[in-house]
C-alpha cells in the first residue's frame, strides 16, 4: 500500500536540514519543549504556519491551574480533574499533571511570566468544577498572551533555537514505523523543505476551525492530528470535543470567548426571562463542569425559543469587573455592551479537543521518534471533559517530559539517510473552498454538542463523498488545511457514531445515559 501524502515530492531534490529536535507548533507546549531542549544544549527548530503568537495559548483568558495555594493540594486538584473527566481520565497521567504542575509553573515564572498578585502573593481565582482557588491569571483576563510573550521572548534570545514563521507542516517522513523528519512548505519562498530530527514533536494545537462557531484562531485546523494519522500513528478519544458554554453571541460581532473566570468570580447565567436556571441543574450551579453547563444552556435555549442566554455581572463590584476582565470589558464595549450592568448574550461554541494523537506518559506516539504534546496529543489526562485551565498546564508538564524522555535515549543522527518520494497524486483542480464551507456546516449541524446516530451518518456520508480528493495534490497551504480538516472531521464523526452512550463532551440524544461498559477509549489507526 502506498503512503498517504498531500503533495508529490522527492526528498533527494529538496533542501534538507538536520536538527536534534524539530518542533511543530508555537503555543505553550511547543515553545516550552523548545526551551527545555535548548537548556540541555540541543539544537531546535520550531515550525509554525503563521506568526509565532498566533496560537490557542495566546487567546487563553482564564488562566493556568496549579495547586499553589495554602489551602490547596495536588490531591484536591487530582480529585477535581477526575470528577470533571466523567470517568475516563487516565489516573497516572492526572497524578503526573497535578504533582509536576506546580514546579513547571514556578519555572514559567522564572522564565519571566508575570502573573497577577495581591498583597505580594499570587492572586488565585476559581473556575468551574474546581474546589479551591487555584487559577493563576495575568493582566486580569490575558493569561495566555502573557505566557506566550514570556516564552517567545526567551526563545527569540536563544542561539540554540531557530523559529520559522509562515512554514506549513505537510507530512511526516516515516519508514518502518520510525519517523525521520517532516516535509514543510515555506509560504514565503513557496517551496518544500525537509527538516530531519532525532525527535519530531507535534505541538500543533486544536481543531476549532472545523466548526462555524468556535473560540480558536484560524490556524486551528487539526493539522498535527491529521499528519500523524496519515503517517500511521494511533489517535484516541476523537469523539470528545469540548464546547465552551459562554461565547459572545451578538449579531455583527465575531464569536468571542467570555472566560470561565467570569463565573468563577460570581457571574450568573440567566435565560431570556431573567431566571437563573443553573441552580436547578447542578449543585455547583454556574460552576458545574463545562459539559453540564453547555447542555443546560442548550436545554434552556430550546425551552425558551431563544438562540442565546445571558451572563449577568450587574450584582458584582464594577471595580472588580474592570480589574479582572479588562479585555472582555473592552471587547464587549465595542458592541455597545457595558458588562458591569448589561446582560451579556452568550451561547456555546467549539473550544477544545480532548482527543488527539495517542501518547504514553512521556509523549511517545506509536511511531518511533515521533512525539506529541498539548492539545494535539491525547494520553487521557482530560478524560471525556477537560477541567477548566488544565490545558496550559498540560502543555507545560508533558512538553517537559518529552525532552526528559528523549534525553535519556541519547538518540543521534541515523547512520543511513533514508529518502522519500511521492509521484502518484493527480494535479487536477478541486473546489477546496466549497468543501471547507460545507464541512464546517456539516460539523456544526451533525457533530456539535448534541448528536444523533442519524446526524452522524449524514456527516460520514459527506466525508465519504469527498474521499476522492485523497488522490489529488493539495498544492497550497489553504488546500492542505482542507485535506487535514476532512481527515480529522471524519475521525470525529466515526468515533462519535461508535460510542453509543453520552459521556463528558460527547452527548448522544439517542443514547442519553453513560454506560459502565463504555468506560474505555476508542483508538483508531489508518
Amino acid at each position: 500500500m502506498k503512503p498517504d501524502y498531500l503533495v508529490n515530492f522527492d526528498t533527494r531534490q529538496l533542501p534538507q536540514d538536520y536538527w536534534d529536535y524539530v518542533i511543530i507548533g508555537s503555543g505553550i507546549a511547543g515553545l516550552y519543549a523548545a526551551y527545555m531542549a535548548s537548556s540541555i544544549g540541543k539544537k531546535v527548530v520550531v515550525i509554525t504556519k503563521q506568526a509565532v503568537d498566533n496560537s490557542n495559548t495566546d487567546k487563553a483568558q482564564g488562566g493556568i491551574a496549579a495547586a499553589l495555594g495554602t489551602s490547596d493540594s495536588p490531591e484536591l486538584h487530582y480529585d477535581d480533574t477526575l470528577m470533571a473527566g466523567a470517568g475516563l481520565c487516565d489516573e497516572s497521567a492526572v497524578k503526573i499533571l497535578v504533582n509536576e504542575g506546580p514546579g513547571r509553573v514556578r519555572e514559567l515564572i522564572e522564565i519571566g511570566a508575570r502573573f497577577d498578585q495581591k498583597g505580594g502573593e499570587l492572586a488565585l481565582t476559581k473556575e468551574g468544577a474546581h474546589s479551591r482557588r487555584r487559577i493563576l491569571h495575568a493582566s486580569g483576563d490575558a493569561t495566555g498572551a502573557e505566557i506566550q510573550r514570556a516564552l517567545a521572548s526567551r526563545i527569540r534570545e536563544d542561539k540554540n533555537v531557530l523559529v520559522l514563521e509562515n512554514h506549513q507542516a505537510v507530512d511526516l517522513l516515516v519508514h518502518d514505523d520510525t519517523c525521520y523528519g517532516i516535509l514543510v512548505y515555506d509560504r514565503s519562498a513557496e517551496g518544500l523543505h525537509v527538516y530531519r530530527g532525532a525527535g519530531v514533536i507535534l505541538a500543533t494545537g486544536g481543531l476549532g476551525m472545523l466548526y462555524e462557531h468556535n473560540t480558536n484562531p484560524e490556524v486551528a485546523t487539526g493539522d498535527g492530528i491529521a499528519i500523524a494519522y496519515r503517517a500511521g500513528a494511533e489517535v484516541m478519544d476523537m469523539e470528545f470535543i469540548q464546547f465552551h458554554p459562554t461565547v459572545l453571541s451578538l449579531p455583527g460581532a465575531p464569536r468571542f470567548l467570555i472566560s470561565e473566570a467570569v463565573r468563577g468570580e460570581g457571574a450568573y447565567l440567566r435565560n431570556r426571562y431573567g431566571d437563573r436556571f443553573m441552580v436547578r441543574c447542578h449543585d455547583l450551579a454556574e460552576l458545574a463542569p463545562r459539559n453540564v453547563v453547555v447542555r443546560a444552556i442548550l436545554s434552556e435555549m430550546a425551552n425558551t425559543a431563544s438562540e442565546k442566554v445571558f451572563l449577568d455581572l450587574s450584582h458584582m463590584s464594577p471595580d472588580l469587573v474592570r480589574e479582572r476582565f479588562p479585555n472582555i470589558l473592552k471587547t464587549c464595549a465595542k458592541y455597545g455592551l457595558d458588562i458591569t450592568r448589561d446582560p451579556v448574550p452568550v451561547a456555546p461554541a467549539a473550544h477544545y479537543m480532548m482527543g488527539g494523537v495517542k501518547t504514553n506518559l512521556n509523549g511517545e506516539t506509536s511511531i518511533r521518534g515521533l512525539y506529541a504534546c498539548g492539545e494535539a496529543a491525547c494520553l487521557g489526562v482530560h478524560g471525556a471533559n477537560r477541567l477548566a485551565s488544565n490545558s496550559l498546564l498540560d502543555g507545560l508538564v508533558f512538553g517537559h517530559r518529552i525532552v526528559e524522555c528523549v534525553k535519556k535515549y541519547k538518540i543521534g543522527r541515523p547512520k543511513k539517510q533514508i529518502e522519500f518520494a511521492c509521484d502518484w497524486l493527480d494535479s487536477g483542480p478541486v473546489g477546496y473552498n466549497k468543501i471547507r464551507t460545507g464541512l464546517r456546516t456539516v460539523m456544526n449541524q451533525n457533530v456539535g454538542p448534541v448528536r444523533t446516530g442519524e446526524g452522524l451518518k449524514k456527516a460520514i456520508e459527506f466525508f465519504n463523498k469527498y474521499s476522492y480528493i485523497n488522490k489529488h495534490e493539495a498544492t497550497s497551504p489553504p488546500d492542505m488545511e482542507v485535506r487535514n480538516m476532512l481527515e480529522v472531521g471524519s475521525l470525529i464523526a466515526e468515533s462519535a457514531l461508535m460510542r453509543t452512550e453520552s459521556r463528558g463532551g460527547h452527548y448522544r440524544l439517542d443514547y442519553p445515559d453513560s454506560r459502565d461498559s463504555w468506560r474505555k477509549h476508542l483508538i483508531l489507526r489508518k
